[in-house]
């Protein structure tokens, strides 16, 4: 489903934001264009757009800044993805191959620093200082998510507290920094705009514990990658931790193998032992806490149509299935 499909009250506003997302991409490099356009092209749901959107017309904002500053943030989450794929040597994203797997490694990393570079430049343009603060920090601690994250993988010792301190770097804090910079640019008070983004860190680490769980309990087709990458990538993520904490010895060792190798041999012996352990359960529980958190980090705000929006996002991030 489209973005503009799933919120309907912000059709216009997400045309806008292609709109300015198409035209940004341009560079009179041939190869930045075809790689930029291949990645965009891919689709995505624009969640973090999304989220900047809904919270600056939750609180009245009726300016043009939003667009640009929407852009800004897809752009920084799509050089992300670029320099994930290349580091998990991943070969399927959102259904089709990755930009690596087309293009090469080197064509993937420096576009995605081009696209980091292009979104600076817009973050300037805007000339918000507050926004560029927040914009600036999101970047530097996402990549130091990344690097926690390959300090993690094939370490089956790692613990939930550090599984959860990557989520909230990596993936948790570009849509607090989204919520954030909606509220900045309608000056919001400073409660507000905390809650604002309280809401983003909660949904954000309420979306990649899904991730996590439909990484062994989705399908390919819908899920867009291959399922059981997780494992196949060395990444101790919530449903493994679980299942070892609540697993049999030889579970145990089985799954601590299995992290330690980055293999996939006995992934239908590992499954079982997810299953029998409720370790999915457990992590979309988790999951439910919360997008529940989230819901009321703005069930305050004025009611609104976008106030509503706001609340079936979190609806929205631990029910999908894909």
């Amino acid at each position: 489903m489209k973005p503009a499909e799933m919120f309907p009250v912000l059709a216009a506003d997400l045309a806008e934001v292609d709109r300015v997302i198409r035209s940004r991409l341009s560079s009179e490099v041939a190869l930045v264009s075809t790689v930029a356009d291949y990645i965009i092209a891919a689709g995505g749901k624009r969640m973090r757009p999304v989220l900047l959107l809904l919270v600056a017309r939750a609180l009245g904002y009726d300016g043009r800044t939003h667009h640009q500053l929407a852009a800004v943030v897809e752009f920084i989450h799509t050089a992300t993805l670029l320099h994930d794929d290349v580091v998990d040597e991943s070969d399927l994203r959102r259904g089709r191959q990755t930009a690596n797997a087309v293009f090469g490694n080197a064509a993937s990393v420096l576009v995605g620093d081009f696209l980091y570079s292009r979104s600076f430049q817009m973050m300037v343009e805007a000339d918000d200082m507050r926004v560029m603060q927040v914009l600036a920090n999101a970047t530097n601690v996402i990549a130091e998510g990344e690097v926690l994250q390959l300090m993690n993988c094939n370490d089956p010792d790692v613990d939930e507290e550090r599984y959860l301190q990557v989520i909230r770097y990596k993936t948790a804090k570009l849509f607090e920094a989204a919520a954030q910079v909606g509220a900045i640019l309608c000056k919001a008070p400073a409660a507000v705009e905390e809650a604002a983004a309280e809401y983003g860190r909660r949904l954000g680490t309420a979306f990649q514990l899904i991730d996590d769980v439909l990484d062994y309990s989705g399908i390919t087709n819908d899920i867009g990658k291959n399922v059981g990458d997780d494992l196949r990538e060395g990444k101790p993520t919530l449903p493994l931790l679980h299942a070892m904490a609540q697993g049999t010895a030889a579970e145990r060792a089985m799954i601590r193998e299995a992290i330690a190798q980055g293999h996939t041999e006995r992934f239908d012996e590992i499954m079982a032992a997810i299953h029998r352990t409720g370790a999915l359960e457990y992590t979309r529980e988790r999951a439910r806490t919360e997008a529940k958190a989230a819901a009321d980090a703005v069930a305050g705000l004025a009611p609104s149509a976008y106030r509503e929006a706001l609340l079936y996002f979190s609806t929205y991030s631990i029910e999908r299935d894909r």
